[in-house]
């Protein structure tokens, strides 16, 4: 079995270099910021910083495909790089300092591409977190100065810390019941948003966390993450891993019920 440990060294060095050329823009007074056709906006720092890690990739690893939001996918075969320059754009345009660059190695399989390689850099928040498969979840400044993750051992809905990212996209979906129904059933509901729910459910902070629509580079670091973590990630059909469009993940011990309470009941 691969180790992927040089593909993690490599995914620390990228993320090293999004965090500079990020940080630098942060709360920049004359930031350009676009919208997008899906009315999504992206700042010059998404295009700078994805150009930046597709540049380390095609000189470390020119064999391999890149998939990025902002440029779309390059390259064929076994082995793929799936990057979010900025998940969190909005945040980050606002000056709010909940935002990561998450960038991804995915590997074809058996069952399709997944992920087996995850960083997750939030600079403005000073943290960052990383797996490998089959070498467990961790977090701290760099690969010798880290914190091992596991998931929490809360058994019970009612002990449960919940977080979402909003709520117009379950009401979109035919959702929004059950997801209110699941709020009252828990002890405690926050909207932290974004990738940090999924690192705070590998890290054991929060038990459960789910988000109605979402692309392949949200989720493709946060879910090896969390499952290195000894978590659970789904799509809200229960299938594994990111390819669903939408996110569930968990401790494992509530995840069956949490998506009994997001998927519709008629």
């Amino acid at each position: 079995m691969p180790d992927y440990l040089d593909d993690l060294r490599l995914a620390h060095v990228l993320a090293d270099a999004a965090d500079a050329a990020t940080m630098d823009r942060f709360k920049a007074l004359d930031l350009k910021v676009e919208t997008k056709p899906d009315m999504t906006p992206v700042s010059e720092a998404d295009k700078s910083a994805e150009e930046l890690v597709r540049g380390h990739l095609q000189r470390a690893r020119p064999r391999d495909a890149i998939l990025g939001e902002e440029y779309g996918v390059e390259g064929s075969g076994p082995r793929r790089w799936v990057i979010d320059p900025i998940d969190g754009t909005k945040n980050y345009v606002r000056g709010v300092p909940v935002w990561a660059t998450l960038i991804a190695l995915m590997e074809a399989g058996e069952t399709g591409y997944q992920p087996v390689v995850g960083v997750v850099s939030a600079p403005a928040l000073g943290r960052r977190w990383w797996a490998a498969k089959g070498h467990g979840a961790f977090t701290g400044r760099s690969l010798t100065s880290a914190t091992r993750m596991h998931v929490s051992r809360v058994g019970k809905l009612a002990d449960a810390s919940f977080a979402y990212s909003s709520l117009s996209g379950w009401e979109e979906q035919d959702r929004l019941d059950g997801f209110l129904d699941l709020t009252r059933q828990v002890w405690r509901t926050r909207a932290y948003g974004d990738f940090w729910p999924y690192m705070m459910v590998a890290e054991g902070s929060v038990d459960i966390c789910a988000e109605p629509e979402l692309s392949l580079w949200d989720m493709a670091a946060t879910a090896v993450v969390v499952t290195e973590a000894g978590g659970t990630f789904t799509g809200l059909d229960g299938r594994p891993g990111p390819h669903s469009g939408n996110a569930v993940a968990s401790n494992g011990l509530l995840h069956d019920e949490l998506l009994g309470y997001l998927n519709p009941r008629h």
